[in-house]
This record gives structure tokens, sequence and C-alpha cells, in this order.
């Protein structure tokens, strides 16, 4: 059995001790389970066909249209998370500047938002800007892969064209009459059998996942299954290279396990093969300053999550983000898939605290996400800093130690373990409550590594410039607070910035996507 089965296997076993010890007594889903026959086709992907049906959950699934509702650290607005110059909705105090600067080179330097709720998924998605919405080819230049959170239609796609599908571009499946974007958006077949209503994979990755590690989704417990739904996206993924399989197919990378350290290491291994087929690093792009091989995480929820204080006490995802309620004199989940934190009342959270009071518990959240969130600001900065020393390094033609190369090479795998083991944390959505031991853990690590790193960059030049990195990083290195694919149409915009200027100015195109639709004249 393997790692991550077996401990899935104690998950199960600690919800079970759980429940026996009676702490959680109203969250308890091992209960009889209704069984239904809607009439619904197993196809139906739609929103409101479920409405008919289950009109309370349809009613409290509309909850998630709401965009103004913020907490302390997050919210419902879709400001930009390196802005904490401008007010919302633009930017927000909490915000992270260096972002930018850490993806220069790769599309997420492009855009990178606080994300709306799930009814947003698919009008989010068409109007990013990490997918092209320049040039006469209307290509997004990014593969179908990045749909595969975003609607249940994937399941339909991936019927029809297979394994090609994934890498496929990313705009063939934009336009109005491909994608409806507010009722084929993560709806109820996300996770429900529209026929039956049991919980369901409808996701490739964590089906191969499961088939991997020998576990029967029929066999595990309704517990289980109310958080593997949400891990179908709510974790970190990437899309494999052609001659590690099908081109661009998501994989989760747990086979080594599911701590940030695992999966380093698997990265280490499921890149691209050399001619003896042995596979070397996993790259997703290269630093535009540095030159660094860069790893981007997603958002790995699940991975914090399952072995943290409430995932190894057995309470699941829909627990506290779908908490009961009782309506006509029953209980039923939320479908508003929200943080507690949005409850004056704390409702979700005293289900099973009911000792405490909402704003001692609210206080509890806040404690563990100020602790962490400043440890994260201040790995990013460092991380920052150990680009520039590689940079600096880099560039640098005379004293160069005797064993130059050999050096930086390692300084550059110290900056790609310190930018990992930081965007594990940042990426992550709980800003560490789901696991704040593991987060803060993580975050040692990385500062650790891009301090690593910046030591080996200076080795590699007999120090010369340790008086530049002396300096306060963000006088030296400024955070990049805006870049986009249309500024980088502007030489003039790459000449603003000592990091922009390593990129090249990209050839001025014409817009041709407003969202789902084509404006230029070859769209028919």
């Amino acid at each position: 059995m393997t790692k991550t089965a077996c401990t899935l296997g104690s998950f199960v076993l600690v919800l079970l001790g759980g429940l026996l010890l009676g702490a959680c007594n109203d969250v308890s889903t091992e209960l009889k389970v209704p069984v239904y026959k809607t009439g619904l086709k197993e196809d139906t992907t739609r929103m409101s066909d479920f409405k008919k049906d289950f009109p309370n959950q349809y009613a409290s699934y509309q909850k998630n249209n709401e965009t103004k509702v913020m907490t302390e650290y997050k919210g419902s607005i879709p400001y930009h998370k390196n802005d904490n110059v401008n007010p919302l909705p633009i930017g927000f105090k909490h915000a992270q500047p260096y972002l930018k600067n850490l993806w220069l080179g790769y599309p997420f330097s492009f855009e990178y938002n606080e994300a709306r709720g799930h009814t947003y998924a698919v009008e989010d998605f068409v109007n990013i800007d990490r997918i092209n919405r320049y040039g006469a080819d209307g290509k997004g230049l990014m593969p179908t892969t990045c749909w595969n959170c975003k609607t249940p239609n994937m399941m339909r796609w991936h019927k029809e064209f297979g394994d090609k599908l994934w890498s496929m571009d990313a705009n063939t499946f934009r336009p109005v009459d491909k994608i409806d974007a507010k009722e084929e958006t993560i709806n109820c077949a996300n996770c429900h059998d529209p026929k039956t209503m049991e919980l369901r994979p409808y996701s490739e990755p964590l089906k191969d996942w499961l088939k991997r590690t020998n576990q029967d989704w029929n066999k595990l417990s309704r517990n289980v299954k109310r958080s593997l739904v949400c891990a179908q996206c709510h974790v970190e993924y990437y899309f494999t290279l052609k001659d590690n399989g099908p081109a661009a197919k998501p994989v989760f990378p747990w086979d080594n396990g599911m701590d940030p350290v695992d999966m380093y290491e698997y990265y280490n291994s499921h890149g691209p093969k050399d001619a003896s087929g042995k596979s070397g690093k996993f790259v997703d792009f290269t630093h535009a300053a540095s030159k660094t091989p860069i790893i981007k995480l997603q958002h790995p929820e699940w991975e914090t999550f399952y072995d943290g204080p409430h995932g190894a006490a057995g309470v699941s995802c829909a627990d506290c983000h779908m908490q009961y309620v009782r309506e006509d004199g029953k209980k039923v989940s939320s479908h508003w898939m929200t943080s507690p934190m949005k409850d004056a009342e704390m409702r979700a959270c005293r289900q099973c605290h009911a000792d405490k009071t909402a704003d001692f518990l609210k206080e509890r959240v806040l404690y563990t996400q100020k602790k962490t969130f400043d440890q994260l600001l201040k790995a990013e900065a460092l991380s920052v800093k150990a680009h520039e020393a590689v940079r600096l390094a880099d560039m640098q033609t005379e004293n160069k130690a005797p064993d130059y190369d050999a050096l930086l090479a390692q300084a550059r795998e110290m900056v790609r373990k310190g930018q990992f083991f930081w965007d594990f944390v940042s990426a992550e959505n709980s800003v560490g409550f789901h696991n704040p031991a593991k987060a803060l853990d993580t975050l040692m690590r990385s500062m650790e590594a891009s301090s690593k790193a910046i030591d080996l960059a200076s080795k590699a030049v007999n120090y010369s410039i340790s008086a530049q990195l002396s300096e306060d990083i963000e006088k030296t290195v400024p955070p990049i607070l805006n870049h986009s694919r249309k500024l980088m149409q502007s030489q003039e915009h790459l000449d603003s910035h000592p990091w922009l200027k390593m990129l090249k100015v990209l050839p001025p195109a014409p817009q041709v996507w407003d969202g789902q639709k084509r404006l230029d004249a070859a769209a028919k």
C-alpha cells in the first residue's frame, strides 16, 4: 500500500474514533443518506436542472454570487493579490507585493486575483490576463487542462476528445456556444451523480490517483468523500510532459506523499526525459531575472488540511465550509461554500466548539493567520533577494571563484526550493489555519533555502555582491505593481524596472477576445 493510501486509511480510523468519542455529534455524516431518483440525465451539467428537486440547496448555492463580503485576510472581491497600494476593489491591505516579481516570465505575473465564489469560475477564467486575448489567431496560449476545475463540462469534453483534450488550446472552449458561464460553472454535477445525487468524482486526476493507490471510491466512507470531492480541485497539480504521458494531462504529485518536502522530491524526477530515458526536473517556467527553473504551485488546501488539527480529527471540508442548517425541519448542508469567518456567529465552528463564544473562536483564527502571514511576507522578500543574488552573480565577469559554475547551479537549486516552499503556503487559501504547524514549518524551510541561495551566489563571486545585497531589498528590487500582456508590448514599460528589462518585448497585437466574445472579423 502506498504512503498516501495509508494516510487516508489513518484518516478514516481517526474519524471513527472521533465519532465514538462524540466530540462533534451534530456534524456526523455517517447517517442514513436519502436515496434519490431524480429523473435527471447522467450527463446533466446545467445548474438550473437541479433547482426543481433541490430548491433549498439551489437557493443556498446562489449565495456564492456574493462579491462584497470580506474577512480580515480574504474575501469575495477579486482584488489584485499583489496590490496593497490601491484600496478595494483593486487592491487590499493584506496583499503580497512581490508576486509579479517572483513569477516573472510566466503568465501568472500578468494577473493573479483573489477568487470569487464558484458561480464565477467560468466568468473569471475567461477574463483573466493569463489566457491570451491578443493576436489574430485567437489562441489562448494555455492548454484546455486549465478548464479542469472550472466546469463539469470537462466530463463531456473528455469523453469526446479523450486524452488529446488536455493539450488543446484553452480558447477552443471559450465561446458562448461552447459553455454557458452561469449554468455550466462549478455546480452540483461536479460533486453529485445527477440521477442519484450520490457523491462522485468527476475529476480525471483524482480518479487516476485513487487508481494508483488501489482505492475504490465506492468503499470509502461518506465523510471521506465529503472532503475528496473538494480535493478534486483544491489541490496542487501539474501538467504532464508529452514524454511522460498524455501531454498536459493534470496529475496530483502525491506518489511520494503529500507533504511539501515529498512533493518537491517528486518534481525533481518528473521532468523531461534524457536520451537514456531518465526523467529530469519538472519545470513550469524559467525565471526571467535569475534564470532559475521554477515550479508554480496551485492551491494545496487538501494537502495542508488532511493532517492538520481538523483533518486529522475526522472533520471534513464540508463540515466547515458547507455547514449544516435546519430547513423545513430537516438537517441539510448549506451550499454556500464559504469561510466560516463570514458568519458573525461562527456557527460552523460552534457545531463542535459549543463551549466557546464566536468572538473567542474568531480571535483564535486571526491569531494563527497573522502569525502565518507575517512570516509569509518575510519568506517572500527573502525569495526575491535570492533571485537577485543569483542575477547579480550571473552578471559578474570578474571575481569568480574557481568553482563558480557549480556554486551558481547550487544557488539556483536553493532559489527553486525556497520559492517552492513559499508558494506552497502562499497559494493555499487558509492563511495557515488549515494546518498552522505545517504552514510555519514550510515557511521556515523556504527561508532556510533562500538564505542558502544568497550565500552560495555570493561565494561564487567571492562576495563582491555583498554590498549590493546588504541594501533593503525593497529599494534594490522594488515590487512590480503593474505588468500585463498589453504592457509587455511596450519597451518603455520593460525599461521601467531592472527585472522587467530581462524580458523581451511582445510584438503589437490587437485584442480579439472580450470575455467569451470574439471581436475580430475572423470570428464567425
